[in-house]
């Protein structure tokens, strides 16, 4: 049985490419006798606003989208902090205090996710005093794991390549854990089986699939959609203020009809699928 989820983050209101995302996951679930899950994903610190989580619930059930809700992120904390601990344990994590300014700045590449750890806190200790992260000895863990590939729906098989990420934080300072933990331990723990998300996503997947391999836990498929865009080519986001699936459900908008829509490829005025 296929199983698949869709996860937003409460830390703002949902737009027209979350409704995009939730239906590519519905729907392939749905199409295979399957389960569609929703999972709130409130760790974010002070940017997680929990009384979104009911706004999500009803913009789904506006969209006619069917689901199964399982435990939020913040309940799961020991679940993160047992993980981070066996890493720690085979010596695959260390302490960081570099700041996001010291890290652009001794940065001598850039990699999916910006500027890449030039290991600063895994050649010397660092400063005493500050806040601290934890990071993956990357070149350490990789030669752990040995080779590694996944698959996605879309892309076909690829072989993983965790070192272009370099080492990534997984415990931060001022959250359990990072994206990268914390999505691929409750994706495990849910079941999926098929993990869609954006293609903005896709080079995640290279640090995820060597965490499965590390923690020992189940391989799930990919299926990495497009994204939608404005009129400019950027694709939809809640800190550029696209228009919130709340605002359209309040006014009478009809919540299905938008879904049969997006299911044709038919966007509203100025929204189109990002190329790729």
């Amino acid at each position: 049985m296929e199983v698949t989820r869709f996860a937003p983050s409460p830390n703002g209101p949902l737009h027209l490419g979350h409704a995009f995302s939730a239906v590519v996951g519905h729907d392939l679930a749905a199409s295979r006798g399957g389960r569609f899950l929703l999972r709130i994903e409130d760790i974010d610190g002070a940017r997680s606003k929990p009384g979104l989580a009911k706004d999500f619930r009803k913009d789904l059930a506006w969209l006619g989208l069917a689901f199964d809700e399982v435990p939020m992120q913040s309940s799961r904390l020991a679940h993160y902090a047992a993980a981070a601990d066996r890493l720690r344990a085979r010596g695959l994590l260390y302490p960081c205090g570099c700041t996001r300014a010291e890290i652009e700045a001794r940065a001598i590449r850039h990699g999916p996710e910006g500027a890449v750890y030039p290991g600063t806190c895994r050649l010397s200790p660092p400063p005493p005093g500050r806040p601290l992260a934890w990071r993956i000895d990357m070149a350490k863990a990789v030669a752990q794991a040995g080779p590694l590939a996944w698959k996605d729906e879309i892309a076909g098989t690829i072989p993983a390549d965790p070192m272009a990420a370099g080492d990534v934080v997984l415990v931060r300072k001022d959250a359990p854990a990072s994206y990268h933990l914390a999505a691929t331990l409750d994706d495990a723990a849910d079941g999926v089986t098929l993990v869609t998300r954006g293609a903005d996503l896709f080079a995640a997947t290279h640090v995820h699939r060597l965490l499965q391999a590390l923690l020992g836990l189940p391989v799930p498929r990919w299926h990495h959609h497009a994204l939608l865009a404005d009129a400019s080519g950027r694709k939809l986001a809640k800190s550029r203020g696209s228009a919130a699936l709340a605002e359209r459900r309040l006014a009478g908008e009809d919540g299905r009809a938008l879904v049969n829509a997006l299911r044709q490829g038919r966007f509203p005025a100025g929204i189109r699928l990002a190329s790729t």
